[in-house]
């Protein structure tokens, strides 16, 4: 609830954040720095609402009265409540803005807590991987076409978006042919 207040303010935190990654990321322009910023904000948001995920699906799963896919449901539901409530509140500080993709953002953090809570850490991480290689290979792809169309170099992404493409080949054919315990 503090970081709700002026103290969580993109102003305030500027204040200690850019120092850090000035020496970080030396090379960084001034609005290179600005996403990094952000980006360090709404890492901060995934990892808060999983911990409040996470603590909230102990809290109900450790006395055994739930089963573990109520408890991680609840305890999702929980996170979710109190993150709209968060923004509300952020909303109403003339510091401060309310937002939706904030919410979203806090869903994440604590949809990913309680799936690896509830599915174990192996299932959480190898699903997470593979989305995070669909969502390499197809924002990639459009970035790509994005910048061809408008005659922008695209760099290491002709590298890179391929290279999730084939990992995700990769991954695929090694789950075919790995052997079951």
């Amino acid at each position: 609830m503090v970081f709700s207040t002026d103290i969580g303010s993109a102003e305030r935190t500027e204040h200690g954040l850019f120092p850090i990654l000035r020496v970080l990321a030396p090379w960084a322009t001034p609005a290179q720095l600005d996403a990094l910023h952000g980006l360090v904000r709404k890492g901060a948001h995934v990892a808060e609402y999983a911990i409040l995920a996470a603590l909230w699906f102990r809290a109900f799963a450790r006395g055994r009265a739930l089963s573990p896919r109520a408890a991680a449901w609840i305890a999702f539901g929980i996170s979710v409540a109190w993150a709209v409530l968060d923004e509300a509140q952020q909303s109403m500080r003339p510091t401060r803005t309310g937002s939706g993709a904030d919410v979203a953002i806090d869903a994440v953090g604590a949809l990913l807590a309680v799936g690896l809570a509830r599915f174990g850490w192996r299932v959480t991480a190898d699903r997470t991987t593979t989305v995070l290689l669909w969502v390499g290979v197809i924002g990639g792809a459009a970035l790509l076409i994005v910048n061809a169309l408008a005659g922008v170099s695209s760099g290491a992404l002709w590298l890179t978006a391929p290279a999730a493409a084939l990992l995700l080949v990769a991954r695929s054919l090694y789950a075919r042919h790995r052997p079951r315990p």
